[in-house]
This record gives C-alpha cells, sequence and structure tokens, in this order.
C-alpha cells in the first residue's frame, strides 16, 4: 500500500522513531524515540517529503498498524514524521531478529562466538535465513512503493543488509545508501558464515550506491570480506563512505541540567559518600560491553592498590537488554553476582564499592556522566560507542576516558583517552589506577579534548552528509 505517493527522502530502521503500548481500556499510547536518525531527518525541514518506514515491535504496535490499514501513522503519535510501520508476522520477525540479526549477524560482527561449540548452521538456521530474507523483501517493498522518481534512501544497519539489493531490482531509479551502526567482521571471521549466506549478505549491500561505516577500519573489513568472498574490486555502482557519528552536545548539557537529573545525583551522592572518586560505566547488558571484565580489573585495582578502598566507587549501570535471548539473561546475572562478590569481599559499614543499577534511566544516567571522575568504557568490540563521546561532554569537573582499543570512538577519541585492550585485566586495573591518580588539571584538559572530538560530527550533520553524498554521486 502507497500512503505518499512520491516521498524524497526515506529511511529504513528495524525500530522507528515511535512505538505503543495498549492500555487496558484498550486504547493506545505513543511514545516517540530519539537519536540521531530522529533528528537528522528533523534537519531536512518540514518541506521535504520524508517517510520513515520500519517494523512493528510488539502487540501494541501491530494495533496501531492496524487501525491505519497499512499507511502512515498518525503524525500527533509521531511528531510530525511520516512514519509507516510494517506489520511483519511475528513468527517471521522473531526468526528473522532474534534468529539471524541478533544471534548470528550480531555475533558475526563482534566476534562473540565460542568456536569449540557455535556457531552451528544447520537446517534451522536455514529456516531462520528465510525469515530473514522474508524481512527484507517486506521492508524492499514497502520503500518502493513509497518512494517518488529519484528519491533517496538512506538503510540502516545489520538487519537490512539484504534490502538495498531487493530493493535496487525493484526500483532501478532510486538513489541507495546503506549505514551499518555495528563493526564490521574481519575477513578471516567472517567466513565462518556459509558461503552462499556470506556473498548474499555482501551483495545485498552492494546493491546500494554508497555504503557506509562509523569508522575506516570497518569500512576496509567490509572491503576485505568483499575481496575474500566475492573477489577483487568493489562494482563501480557502489562507493564506500565513512561517517563517524557524534554526541548532540547541545541536547545533552540542556537535559543534563533539568530538575529530574539534580534529583539523581543527589541520590547518587548519598550512595557514593562524600569525598570519593568515582568510576563510572553506562552500559546495556550487551555481551560486547565486556562487563564482567571491567568490574573484575576494578577488583584487582582494589587488591593491586588497597589504598583506593574506600575512596572509589565504581557506578555501573547495566540496563537490560535482548532479555528473550537466554545468553542474554545469563549474561546479566554474571553481571550481578560479580558485583555482588565485590561488595561482600570489600565492602565496609560505611562504603559500597560498586554501585550497580539494573533498570533503565536515562536521568540517572546523566547525572552519573556529571559525577564521572573516570569514565570506563571498555567493549569487546563496538560499532563506535556514544558513551565515550558523551560522558566528557557532561562531566561537571572533567572525566579520565579509559577506552578500549577496539570501540569504534578509539578512533577519534585515543589520543586523548587511556588506552585498554579489553581481555587484559591487569592492565585495566593498573589503568583505572593512572587515571583515578591524574592530576586535576590534565584531565580537565583532556576532557575538553575529548568533548572536542566526541561531538564533531553530531546528529543531524551525520544524516545531512550521507545524504548529500548521495546527491553527490548521482551528479
Amino acid at each position: 500500500m502507497s500512503s505518499t505517493h512520491g516521498a524524497e527522502v526515506l529511511v529504513a530502521s528495524n525500530r522507528g522513531p515511535v512505538s505503543y503500548e495498549t492500555g487496558e481500556d484498550g486504547s493506545l499510547r505513543a511514545k516517540r524515540g530519539g537519536g540521531g536518525l530522529v533528528s537528522g531527518l528533523s534537519a531536512i525541514g518540514p518541506e521535504t517529503n520524508a517517510v520513515w518506514v520500519c517494523a512493528a515491535l510488539g502487540d501494541g504496535d501491530r494495533a496501531a498498524v492496524r487501525r491505519a490499514e497499512g499507511g502512515l501513522l498518525p503524525e500527533a503519535d509521531t511528531g510530525g514524521q511520516r512514519v509507516r510501520m510494517l506489520d511483519i508476522d511475528p513468527e517471521v520477525f522473531a526468526a528473522a531478529y532474534n534468529g539471524i540479526a541478533n544471534s548470528v549477524l550480531w555475533f558475526v560482527h563482534h566476534m562473540l562466538y565460542q568456536t569449540p561449540l557455535e556457531p552451528v548452521f544447520d537446517a534451522e538456521f536455514r529456516r531462520q535465513w528465510a525469515a530473514y530474507e522474508a524481512y527484507n523483501r517486506a521492508f524492499a517493498k514497502a520503500l518502493a512503493e513509497e518512494a517518488g522518481e529519484g528519491a533517496a534512501v538512506l538503510i540502516q544497519d545489520y538487519h537490512l543488509a539484504l534490502a538495498p539489493r531487493m530493493l535496487r531490482r525493484l526500483r532501478p531509479d532510486l538513489r541507495i545508501g546503506h549505514f551499518s551502526h555495528t563493526p564490521w567482521a574481519p575477513a578471516e571471521y567472517f567466513r565462518l558464515l556459509p558461503d552462499d549466506i556470506a556473498a548474499e549478505l555482501l551483495t545485498g549491500i552492494l546493491g546500494a550506491d554508497r555504503a557506509a561505516f562509523l569508522t575506516r577500519r570497518w569500512a576496509d573489513a567490509f572491503t576485505e570480506c568483499c575481496h575474500a568472498v566475492l573477489g577483487p574490486g568493489i562494482p563501480a555502482g557502489t562507493r564506500i563512505g565513512v561517517h563517524g557519528l557524534g554526541a548532540d552536545a547541545d541536547f545533552l548539557r540542556e537535559r543534563s541540567h533539568r530538575p529530574d537529573v539534580a534529583e539523581r545525583m543527589a541520590a547518587l551522592r548519598a550512595e557514593i559518600g562524600e569525598g570519593r572518586r568515582t568510576i563510572v560505566r553506562v552500559d546495556r547488558t550487551e555481551l560486547s560491553k565486556n562487563i564482567v571484565r571491567g568490574l573484575l580489573a576494578y577488583r584487582q585495582l582494589l587488591d593491586e592498590h588497597p589504598e583506593w578502598r574506600e575512596k572509589v566507587v565504581h557506578v555501573a549501570f547495566a540496563y537490560p537488554s535482548r532479555q528473550d535471548l537466554a545468553v542474554y539473561r545469563e549474561y546479566t546475572a554474571e553481571v550481578q553476582r560479580v558485583a555482588e562478590e565485590i561488595n561482600s569481599a570489600y565492602g565496609t559499614p560505611g562504603w559500597i564499592p560498586v554501585v550497580l543499577h539494573v533498570k533503565d534511566d536515562f536521568a540517572r544516567s546523566l547525572a552519573a556522566y556529571r559525577l564521572a571522575d573516570v569514565a570506563l568504557v571498555n567493549p569487546i568490540r563496538d560499532g563506535m560507542n556514544l558513551v565515550a563521546k558523551e560522558v566528557p561532554v557532561v562531566s561537571d569537573e572533567g572525566c579520565a576516558l579509559v577506552l578500549s582499543r577496539e570501540a569504534g570512538a578509539h578512533e577519534e577519541m585515543g589520543e586523548d583517552a587511556l588506552t585498554v585492550n579489553p581481555y587484559d585485566i591487569t592492565g585495566t586495573a593498573e589503568t583505572l589506577h593512572t587515571a583515578l591518580t591524574m592530576p586535576a588539571e590534565e584531565r580537565a584538559e583532556r576532557s575538553k579534548r575529548l568533548a572536542a572530538a566526541g561531538t564533531a560530527l553530531p546528529p543531524a550533520r551525520w544524516f545531512l552528509d550521507q545524504l548529500h553524498a548521495l546527491d553527490d554521486q548521482s551528479s
């Protein structure tokens, strides 16, 4: 069903800018989201006919799609944006999203497999792959219906790796971009995938006029995979680009000084105690974020440098992620177990070594950013990591950033961060000690430079740069 008859700019992503909950009385309540894509679409102006195509993620979303008869959602729900939500069969969606996107592609690009036992690409995998193809096909069909002649289409992330090629076949007139928000696996790891599946993923993205990545490292890895799987060269119609998404400084500074953040700061100060230093981390309990090793490094810091006992608190926010997958539930439980073990072993009546919160609270995250003396960002592998870019912007006194060399943010911020190997607990513990003992002046100066680097390409410009790159390619 075509709802707009000729959109000029289209965005496609699994999650859209709005979600719905169903009330006890059957009414639908819309909740708007944020992020770079929302900021970007706002930046192009209301005079541009733009449409966002996304998937219905739950029962409330599906009810909203039925209410809209498959067309555009009410603009009162979406903040004025034109949004078409797709009611993909729940079984197909689950197999595509959990079975392939989050349990295969995410694991490949973040190099998370325990290879003696996994992956196993059997008949069940092939069934799920067929669902992934159907999911991508639904997006390609909707985009083809919504797009005006020669429209620009920006397709987002690993959920929709096949959609560019599918859309190209339906609408060769369109200007298509694909953006990968994850890292890209090195060729030897990517080739864990069956040969035909690896080829499909690459040729799917190569259906775009432009394939873009967060860092040059990930872009080069994609090119190497193409050479290894498909043979030398990149098709002449596809260019490779890099756009390092930055933090939105103006929003963060304004939002972090609202009353709810001040309330959370007071509560955190009470938990931390007077005069203590803070090591802050804010993550989803995502396997790649490496929270457990971060806690183990903090425990080793307390062992190796007992002078920090009762003088530092590790404020760790580990917000639930993908709890419908057993491996994520187990990881969340392990984070909690290790934190409790540290508190039991080292805590005193007046000192809790680890202040752990697992309920998502954005205002509390901003409060922790403001209180941070040290920010710990130690992912095993990360496409970018916006937390690394956000904390220096918000920290009241300036913070030292302990940053994994495997985070995409390291490409831009490594010069002023303290770099760690995410697997090296001893090295991370020593780097935490270095960060805690850094002179206040040096910490403040580094923090200023980190904030400048981390906000160099804010979300609106990041989006517009991709759009302009597609325009330049067609001229």
